[in-house]
């Protein structure tokens, strides 16, 4: 991998993150046109690492938000009476909410770093998902809002989430549509999937970190890596700024078209011998 590489997948994984079309899916694509073994262990945690970076961007976006709801959780801890807090109630969805692709995610990892990782995955989720979300943004009544969300809620919503595990099932477009399954208007389902993306996929920074770091140093190199995550940070902060101001005004219908004419374009390059699955 050469910095431009690294430039052009960071910019491609900050862009596409929080957007409901699957940023792995399409890292997945630009790694397998850029010539390399998409299930390669380094490529792979490039992959998983360099999502950090968009993730660190939704933290400073929604800083507001989270220096009102962590004092309150921590607050509620020890104090019975702030435990009526709406934010300390939401702390605690959000932790629930995050339980399960936890689970998912590490009891499946090899299944999701190898078999998953066929572009034939990614093109028949691009497609099959786009259905849910259409049903879902046709079915949402967005009749609750931020205000209204409990574990519940976060916990169907993140079980949703482990669906994202899949290339080409989006986590945004996961969470998404089960909030909007929840009733919750189209702000609120996306800002729930920043807030549940975030301890997600730092989570799988860590691990990736922890467990490929030779295969890094010896693969796609830090330099690239780091250099790909901090593009990554760029973009995605004002992917983030962009899709919450779009969101507000419109449905997720242009998603949804970009999603089958990619699968569609995929499934035709794939059939013809153009690319390989892996």
């Amino acid at each position: 991998m050469n910095i431009v590489e690294a430039v052009l997948l960071g910019a491609v994984e900050g862009f596409t993150e929080f957007l409901p079309i699957s940023s792995t899916g399409h890292l997945t694509i630009v790694e397998k046109l850029l010539g390399y073994e998409i299930d390669s262990p380094d490529i792979t945690a490039f992959t998983a690492i360099i999502q950090s970076g968009a993730v660190f961007a939704t933290l400073i976006f929604l800083w507001k938000d989270i220096a009102r709801i962590v004092p309150a959780w921590f607050k509620g801890l020890f104090s019975k009476p702030a435990r009526d807090n709406q934010d300390y109630r939401f702390g605690w969805a959000v932790i629930i909410g995050t339980i399960p692709i936890g689970i998912v995610g590490l009891t499946f990892q090899d299944t999701i770093e190898t078999t998953l990782r066929s572009l034939w995955f990614v093109a028949g989720a691009l497609i099959l998902w786009s259905g849910v979300m259409a049903f879902a943004d046709h079915a949402a009544t967005q009749v609750r809002h931020e205000g209204d969300t409990t574990w519940k809620d976060t916990l169907i919503i993140g079980t949703a989430q482990c669906l994202a595990l899949i290339p080409g099932v989006s986590r945004s477009g996961a969470t998404m549509s089960a909030g909007l399954l929840r009733d919750f208007d189209r702000v609120t389902v996306t800002k729930l999937s920043f807030f549940l993306s975030v301890p997600a996929l730092f989570g799988a920074t860590i691990l990736q970190v922890h467990d490929e770091a030779p295969q890094i140093s010896a693969g796609v190199g830090w330099v690239n890596t780091i250099t790909a995550t901090l593009v990554s940070f760029v973009v995605g902060y004002f992917a983030v700024s962009w899709l919450l101001k779009f969101i507000s005004k419109h449905s997720y219908s242009i998603f949804i078209a970009y999603r089958v004419v990619l699968g569609s374009l995929l499934i035709v390059l794939l059939a013809t011998g153009a690319i390989e699955p892996k």
